[in-house]
């Protein structure tokens, strides 16, 4: 049991070291909260590539093209709110549904054409970045209109007046409450179903250490300016794509397709239309890290999205995710790119340059995957 939660809880494990050894060698400054607040902001739209990227792994395939169409939405997005004064709701909308069409594109080729998808989206690369240029023509287009940029940059209101932020403190409360009831129900319905529950201490301690990180968490954004808008986002995406992917039909067709497309095809799952939406939904997800991006930058310019498509895969890799595809969690994508992200601004804060922080996250990366393949390896020599 415990080499079993070792491997399962391995990367959150990583992910605490990771943190408390920057913590010491930062003087204290890794969990400031405001630099806290900062990790959040700066890693948000990497995150929201890593949740897409996951499915596109986990089904064997790998979409180099995420940072370019990133890049080329942003770019869309200032056409549309800075020079034709579009209203934003409606700009957002017409360019996630961009996105959504340059995944269908690519999913075409994929799906349907059986080009492999590291040469389709290998052409998307280059294609939607030199789109961009053209759209930019070489320059930057800003400033983006007030209400945009809160995307990026805002943050849930207080009703108090108080120091503390009240709403983030009572949203931890609400979460500890419901991580509690939601663990009590899985544990009652894998006993109903004479399940292996593991050891009631076990069970307990778990739930005891999640509550306390997440009301510790809460009260550490409630100290300095409350709850990112951008945080609201990111967890509602991770509930929706982490229920899809457990819970519903389409999850567990996506699963089948990365353990064994031909096995899955013979058992009734229509593999081609499964990767088709698998690559719109990645579409989709990178139009939206591309908005989120530009409302940082509060700018459009030639250059951004460089280098997305890499951390995301990255992402995906150190949480868990199999490079041979049908293994990965939408949870394990996201403790992966919060590895690269506290991995970044530790090393910036330290004051490593750009090129020892390069070779640093190479060789986790490596780590990882290295270890992902040892565990494999050695489930199958037991067996």
């Amino acid at each position: 049991m415990f080499k079993g939660n070792i491997r399962q809880y391995g990367m959150i494990i990583a992910l605490l070291f990771i943190m408390l050894l920057f913590e010491v060698l930062t003087g204290g400054l890794l969990l400031k909260p405001i630099n806290i607040t900062n990790l959040i902001l700066q890693n948000s739209y990497i995150l929201v590539l890593a949740i897409g990227m996951v499915l596109v792994i986990i089904t064997g395939h790998i979409d180099l093209s995420v940072g370019s169409i990133a890049a080329f939405v942003g770019a869309v997005s200032a056409i549309f709110m800075v020079q034709w004064q579009m209203n934003p709701i409606v700009a957002v909308i017409l360019s996630i549904v961009i996105g959504g069409l340059i995944g269908a594109w690519q999913g075409f080729w994929v799906a349907y054409v059986r080009i492999p998808a590291f040469i389709v989206t290998l052409a998307g690369m280059l294609l939607f970045r030199g789109l961009t240029m053209i759209v930019l023509e070489g320059q930057s287009i800003s400033p983006f209109p007030n209400g945009f940029q809160k995307i990026s940059s805002g943050f849930i209101p207080d009703f108090s007046n108080m120091a503390t932020n009240i709403v983030a403190v009572l949203a931890g409360i609400a979460l500890s409450i419901l991580y509690i009831i939601t663990e009590l129900r899985n544990r009652a319905a894998q006993r109903r179903y004479n399940f292996d529950t593991g050891s009631q201490a076990l069970f307990f301690t778990k739930m005891v250490l999640v509550v306390a990180v997440i009301n510790a968490f809460t009260i550490v954004l409630a100290s300095y300016a409350g709850i990112p808008t951008i945080l609201v986002l990111l967890f509602l995406l991770i509930i929706i794509y982490s229920f899809v992917m457990n819970k519903t039909v389409m999850g567990r067709h996506v699963y089948a397709i990365g353990g064994n497309e031909k096995a899955a095809g013979l058992s009734g799952v229509k593999t081609k239309k499964v990767t088709f939406w698998v690559f719109v939904n990645m579409g989709v997800l990178a139009a939206v890290s591309g908005l989120i991006f530009a409302a940082r930058l509060n700018a459009a310019t030639p250059r951004a999205g460089t280098n997305f498509e890499l951390d995301a895969i990255a992402a995906c890799f150190i949480g868990g995710a199999s490079a041979s595809g049908g293994i990965g969690t939408v949870f394990g994508a996201i403790i992966g790119g919060l590895v690269m992200g506290v991995l970044n601004n530790g090393m910036s804060l330290v004051g490593l340059g750009i090129d020892w922080q390069q070779g640093i996250k190479g060789l986790v990366l490596l780590l990882a995957v290295a270890f992902d393949i040892y565990n494999k390896n050695k489930g199958t020599s037991s067996v």
